[in-house]
């Protein structure tokens, strides 16, 4: 449970319908599994206990009384089981009989939640037996103890106030205002649906997408155990599909007509930092509500979610073309619109051959044919210096000329060596003055031809690099849109690729493949027997690692030492735990030493959940101390 992940369970029990004693053994038999896999919240299905297909069964003295028997032996069965258990069962309070959940911990029964929402309607004839539930809390008897009762019931972990947990049950999820939302509302992170909803063609998807869409909608963890096979199928069959979402995301289901129980972690701080930066999630107000504690031991999670190492790049071959597609339309129609807006025709580009200027050529073709506008509008400027290579070159020239653009070619060497001269730089000292001065003239160039052509300066350079701030400040960091801006790097990559596979041109797939088997480098020093002497990825480290660690610190919130948790999951095969560390380090102290080239960004269109624009997602202060960041990554 550290660094806020629980395990939770779902679990569908073969039952026996009528048969409490069975019922029970086979409930702490679930339990029991659930507990070896270390689940702390387990959730079993809708009237489990009896079996919800017993109908006017239900009002036999009988049954009620075995139940109460039958739950007495869990409680008892479970008085070490470190966990917080929800099962169905029916209850009787006050004369009537209601369709409730019975919330057990550590031996004890915390509370009794009656479901609001009775189905009467196609198959469903609940209200012949049962009472709807109530918001109001009260007290009943179990076994000598007052517990409470009522629906606005919380369950808090001590050791851990974020985990609080509130239960609805079927038929609640499906109603139009569902008792999750009051739950959510009075502070629940965690909801959890005890249901016996019977299986129909089509009926899985759109139960699937109840889940996760109130699980999205509330920004919680959703967990949802139905009833299997073992309920009578007299008229109906049940499929066991359980769920468990979290915000929205999917993390476990189980087969259908396969009982068993499904495992997931379900990440409870992710969940408490998305509800304080949403402006329209209230805050907590749980008046009305009564909150019952319960113990749970403090112990690390064994993680068994998995930690995609690229989560800008969908790894679904279908959904990445799609996204890619996508992402491509959005730069262009902001490019577009810039250009309709200052009456521009012309755009230029600076193009180097290289991932960043290639894909910026790329989305400006499409914008430039969405607009009408002729290709040869597009004005590719090549300025080969001290460290250009024949590949490089080659490729920029080739490019250009195969999309249709205009090339034009300007040898920034003797302007360079000129200013050089001016200030009194070495030529040998191949420093950042001997870097920057290189990637300054090259900007001035741009601009200039610009205001020549009266055109606009697309810039090139992308979210990884502004991220560690791997930008000249007032060079390659500055443009009059920048269409990159909100693009990482390990998505440019696979935004060309796909444009290579799909553009139907076989010569200029070819060129768009050479370019992605280029080594990523600014090219500003001088190459070594022709080759590139200066990759960017041995100097500040790998762009796929400083993607996973600028997804998880500002989509999600993490801290430190969580991203180098999970990175170490998600890297095991590619990198020791060493390496992950060092460039972990590295990135949290180029991201906030390098705010300054942020806050003064040019405008450019933001295409995923992470962006950096200080007009938009990231206003943070350009002199704030990172000290506190990199003290608990020493401390490990």
């Amino acid at each position: 449970m550290k660094q806020g992940y629980v395990k939770v369970a779902a679990a569908t029990p073969k039952i026996v319908v009528a048969d409490c004693v069975e019922n029970a053994q086979r409930i702490v038999e679930s339990i029991r599994k659930m507990e070896q896999g270390g689940a702390k919240v387990m959730v079993l299905p809708e009237l489990c206990l009896t079996g919800y297909t017993c109908n006017d069964l239900f009002w036999q003295e009988r049954l009620l009384e075995e139940t109460k028997i039958q739950l007495g032996m869990i409680a008892e069965q479970t008085k070490d089981t470190d966990g917080l258990i929800f099962l169905g069962l029916p209850w009787e309070e006050r004369g009537k009989l209601y369709n409730a959940a019975a919330v057990l911990n550590r031996g004890k029964v915390l509370g009794i939640v009656p479901k609001k929402h009775l189905p009467n309607y196609n198959e469903f004839y609940e209200m012949r037996h049962f009472e709807e539930g109530q918001e109001a809390i009260h007290m009943t008897k179990f076994q000598g103890e007052e517990i409470p009762f009522g629906m606005n019931l919380l369950f808090r972990c001590e050791q851990i106030p974020r985990l609080t947990v509130a239960a609805e049950i079927c038929e609640d999820l499906w109603s139009p205002n569902p008792p999750s939302t009051s739950h959510a509302l009075a502070g629940a992170t965690v909801i959890v649906n005890l249901s016996a909803s019977d299986e129909m063609t089509g009926k899985d998807g759109y139960r699937r997408s109840l889940v996760n869409s109130s699980a999205a909608r509330l920004v919680c963890g959703y967990i949802y155990a139905t009833a299997g096979e073992g309920e009578s199928t007299t008229d109906l069959v049940f499929g066991g599909q359980n769920l468990i979402s979290e915000n929205g995301n999917l993390l476990a289901e189980s087969g259908r007509f396969e009982n068993g129980v499904i495992f997931a972690d379900i990440d409870i701080a992710h969940l408490v930092s998305e509800r304080r930066r949403m402006t329209t999630f209230p805050a907590q107000n749980a008046e009305g509500y009564l909150t019952v504690e319960f113990p749970l031991e403090m112990e690390e999670t064994k993680l068994q979610r998995q930690f995609d190492p690229h989560p800008f790049v969908p790894s679904n071959m279908g959904l990445r073309n799609e996204r890619c597609d996508e992402i491509l339309n959005i730069q262009a129609m902001g490019l577009k619109k810039r250009l309709e807006h200052t009456k521009c025709n012309c755009a230029v580009i600076g193009i180097s051959g290289g991932l960043d200027s290639t894909l910026a050529l790329l989305v400006t073709t499409r914008a430039f044919d969405k607009l009408g506008i002729d290709r040869s509008n597009i004005l590719c400027v090549t300025m080969p210096c001290f460290g250009t290579t024949d590949r490089t070159y080659t490729n920029a020239c080739e490019l250009t000329r195969t999309i249709g653009a205009t090339l034009k070619e300007v040898d920034i060497k003797e302007a360079v060596t000129l200013h050089f001269r001016d200030i009194g730089q070495d030529m040998d000292n191949h420093d950042v003055t001997f870097e920057n001065g290189q990637a300054r003239e090259r900007t001035q160039v741009l601009m200039d031809i610009a205001n020549q052509k009266n055109g606009l300066v697309v810039g090139t350079g992308d979210l990884s690099e502004l991220a560690l701030g791997w930008a000249t400040y007032n060079g390659d960091h500055m443009s009059m849109y920048a269409v990159n801006a909100s693009v990482p790097k390990t998505l440019v990559r696979h935004l060309v690729q796909y444009y290579a596979e799909t553009c139907g041109d076989e010569k200029l797939e070819a060129i768009l493949m050479d370019v992605l088997d280029t080594p990523v480098s600014p090219e500003l020093l001088p190459p070594k027997d022709g080759e590139i002497a200066q990759k960017t990825e041995d100097l500040v480290g790998p762009y796929e690692l400083h993607d996973f660690y600028l997804y998880y610190m500002l989509r999600m919130g993490y801290e430190p030492k969580k991203i180098y948790r999970i990175a170490r999951l998600a890297f095991r095969d590619s990198y020791d735990d060493e390496t992950i560390l060092k460039w972990l380090k590295k990135f949290y102290w180029r991201f906030f030493s390098q705010q300054f080239k942020r806050s003064c960004l040019p405008d450019g269109p933001k295409v995923g959940s992470v962006a950096v624009s200080p007009r938009g997602d990231l206003k943070m202060p350009s002199d704030a101390s990172v000290r506190i960041w990199i003290k608990q990554l020493e401390e490990m």
